[in-house]
Order: structure tokens, then C-alpha cells, then sequence
């Protein structure tokens, strides 16, 4: 399974895990709020920030309702339409974001949800497309994407794995093979009974794809959980303040939240290592003290034939290996022998 390459990341086995601020509509259409997310997600560590891009009116109708956590944490009288118009971006907006991101040192990504939007999204030269759960159906969308040839970002949020199966494949039907699905439970926020991160490795052994984890439960257990299961990407929601007012805040980490998920994502790593099992430097440097030798288990007389119980086993193993203890079995003693005395094979005949 070939690393994808997003900017200067390799995203895949054996490189870091590719950690995505998910800003999405964070910014309550605020460029200078979505300038201080970009701002913050860097501070935190994290390797990409992401937001949305989309026109209201190219994502649902004047009527449409808003999803059952929408109702929750925005005006229920309020429409989706009229929700959405407020969260939308700006070209300049995003020009001004992506300049920021180069000038700061983290990749600015973003999840199109109609062909015009990834057009724009390509002419200012992003390095990939993020596709949310939604869309993961709409297989003509999808089409047209790979065919810009970036890499694709596929949260499978609702999907089955037919479904998958079938998205990955209309991918890379035209001749895109650059993916990266994720696992991930459409809820805001979701249970941790209802993350089933196995899932993950399901879909990486089915389609054969780079595969990570998104996230929106209410902690970091289940982030840290997806590393050590072998995630290549992780992504969670990431908002200024958990307080504002938005569909998205309430189930977002705040900065410091965001920061600690980075470091304990980075210490799992470290954790994991390889998959070669041999001592570390440390250990080497403790093997003589805690490793034990051959050693006379009383005093020995020259002369003395001596069987398993005139030995034992005592550190340092500065002598002979305990594994030896066949080859001093049934011989007699050259010499006399102190106790605790380390023996080597020559002091007997």
C-alpha cells in the first residue's frame, strides 16, 4: 500500500499520523475568526487546518430542514438555507486563508460540495480534496473530483461497505488512486459505543486503501485508540471557543483540547515503534544488572562431582549464561570453589 502525498506529507504506514484541525464552519463567516483558527490549529501542532467551501444554494433548498443536532444547538426557527448563507466564505476569503497557511507552515484543505466549488478550490491550488460523509454516495461528484488528480480525503460517515467499496472504485476508475478513507459516525457528538474503530481496519483490508479516523466523540481515547490501530490520518473538529454560537461549536475541541490530542497522538507513536522486537539502547545498558550468571551455590571442594543443586542462578550475568548449566553437570571440581563464586566450564573437569 503506496504513502499518499498531500503538500510535503507522506500520509500512510510508517509516517507520522497527518492531523487535521477540522475548522469547518467554525468561523461564523468571519474571515478574521477563520485567520485565528488557522492560527491556533498551528500552535496546537497540528499538521492541516480544514474548512468548508460551498454556496447555500448549491447545498440545500430554501426549504430544507436542518439536521436533528442543527435544531439542538441553533434558532430552530431559523433554516438550514439561512444557516448556511451566514457560514460561507468569500473567494478573497479563502485566497487570503491559503496565503496564511503557506506563510505559517500548515496545509489548508477544504471539503467542496459541488463541482464549482472544487474548480475554485483547484485554481487556487490546493493539494487535495476533503469529501464529507454525505457525499460519499454521489458517485458522478466523486468522479469529477478524481479527475482533478489530487489526493481524496473519504469520511464514510452512514456508509455501508458496499457503498464504500463502490466510491473508492469510482474513484479510482479515473485513474485516481490517491485515497484516504476514514472512519468515521455521523452524530454531533457521537457515543464512543457507536465509533467501532475496527471498522477502519475492515475497510483498509476491502478496498486496500490508506485509511484513518474522523472524529466526534467527546474526548481523545477514541483518536488515540484509531493511532494504535493504525491510523494515518486523524481528524477532529476544532472551534475558538466551545461556547460560540454555530451548529459545530459544541462538539469541537478548543485549543488546549486540540493541543493534548496532538501530543498524546505523537506519544502513541512514539509508543508504537516497530515491529521488530530486539533491546533498546536503555536495556542493553541494564542487561548485565538485571540478567543473572552461573554461580556456585555453596563451597565446592576440588574433587567434588557436582550435580544442579551445587548451582545458582545470581546477577550480574558477567558469567557464564544460565542456559550452559548442561554443559557443568556430572563434572568435578578442579579446585576448591567459593560460594557465590561465578564458574566458567574450565574449573572442572
Amino acid at each position: 500500500m503506496q504513502p499518499i502525498k498531500i503538500a510535503q506529507h507522506l500520509i500512510g504506514a510508517g509516517h507520522p499520523c497527518f492531523m487535521i484541525a477540522e475548522a469547518g464552519v467554525n468561523h461564523n463567516g468571519d474571515p478574521a475568526m477563520a485567520a485565528e483558527l488557522v492560527r491556533q490549529a498551528k500552535a496546537c501542532g497540528a499538521d492541516c487546518v480544514k474548512f468548508q467551501t460551498f454556496r447555500a444554494e448549491r447545498v440545500v433548498t430554501a426549504a430544507a430542514p436542518k439536521a436533528a443536532y442543527q435544531l439542538k444547538v441553533t434558532d430552530p426557527a431559523e433554516s438550514q438555507f439561512a444557516m448556511l448563507r451566514k457560514l460561507e466564505l468569500s473567494e478573497a476569503a479563502h485566497r487570503e486563508l491559503i496565503a496564511q497557511c503557506r506563510r505559517e507552515g500548515i496545509v489548508f484543505l477544504s471539503t467542496p460540495y459541488s463541482i464549482e466549488d472544487a474548480e475554485l478550490l483547484h485554481d487556487l491550488g490546493v493539494p487535495g480534496f476533503k469529501v464529507a460523509s454525505g457525499q460519499l454516495v454521489e458517485l458522478p461528484f466523486l468522479a469529477d473530483l478524481a479527475r482533478f488528480g489530487k489526493p481524496i480525503i473519504l469520511s464514510t460517515g452512514m456508509a455501508t461497505m458496499a457503498e464504500i467499496t463502490e466510491a473508492v472504485a469510482t474513484v479510482r476508475a479515473q485513474g485516481n488512486d490517491q485515497l484516504v478513507v476514514l472512519q468515521f459516525t455521523t452524530n454531533y457528538p457521537s457515543a464512543l459505543a457507536d465509533t467501532n474503530l475496527r471498522a477502519m481496519n475492515s475497510i483498509r483490508a476491502t478496498t486496500g486503501a490508506v485509511t484513518g479516523y474522523s472524529d466526534h466523540t467527546e474526548g481523545i481515547n477514541a483518536c488515540l485508540a484509531s493511532v494504535a490501530l493504525g491510523a494515518a490520518v486523524v481528524e477532529k473538529h476544532f472551534t475558538l471557543d466551545r461556547a460560540l454560537p454555530g451548529p459545530d461549536h459544541r462538539c469541537s475541541f478548543a485549543p488546549a483540547e486540540l493541543a493534548a490530542l496532538v501530543r498524546g497522538v505523537r506519544e502513541i507513536e512514539a509508543a508504537l515503534g516497530t515491529a521488530a522486537k530486539q533491546p533498546t539502547a536503555a536495556e542493553l545498558a541494564n542487561l548485565s544488572g538485571m540478567r543473572r550468571s552461573i554461580v556456585a551455590a555453596r563451597a565446592l571442594s576440588a574433587g567434588e562431582k557436582v550435580t544442579a543443586a551445587d548451582f545458582a542462578f545470581k546477577r550480574p550475568a558477567t558469567g557464564l549464561a544460565p542456559k550452559r548449566l548442561g554443559e557443568l553437570l556430572g563434572r568435578t571440581a578442579r579446585t576448591d570453589i567459593a560460594a557465590d563464586t561465578q564458574v566458567q566450564p574450565e574449573l572442572f573437569t
